[in-house]
């Protein structure tokens, strides 16, 4: 079973994706914040990372910045409500910017291009 790292500050929107990733079949693991996230990636070893650009603590793009020089192998997807962000040049190192939708079946298709070459590919 693949684990997924769900970094969001949104409650309701938390449980939502939680709920979908689960249904899919995924194990799911939450932060909301940057913090969170970066120990929940020592401790958890995620397969795949799903992140928000906007929040507290350490936003998603320092977050992603730490978790990348350390996990240069972990995707991660950047989900955000902001398409604004798409072209600055630190969201060029994530494996995908998907703007956020109440149809999250994009995003379930990225999650699993990204594993199945993920799987392909092992290090």
């Amino acid at each position: 079973m693949y684990k997924i790292l769900l970094v969001e500050n949104d409650k309701n929107q938390c449980l939502l994706y939680e709920q979908e990733l689960r249904i899919e079949g995924y194990e799911v693991i939450t932060a909301t914040d940057g913090k969170d996230a970066l120990n929940k990636v020592q401790k958890q070893s995620p397969d795949i990372i799903i992140m928000d650009i906007n929040l507290p603590k350490m936003d998603g793009i320092e977050t992603m910045g730490k978790v990348l020089s350390k996990n240069k192998d972990t995707p991660i997807i950047i989900n955000t409500a902001y398409s604004n962000y798409k072209d600055k040049f630190m969201s060029l190192i994530a494996s995908a910017y998907i703007v956020k939708s109440s149809d999250l079946t994009e995003l379930k298709n990225k999650i699993r291009e990204l594993l199945a070459h993920k799987d392909r590919n092992p290090n």
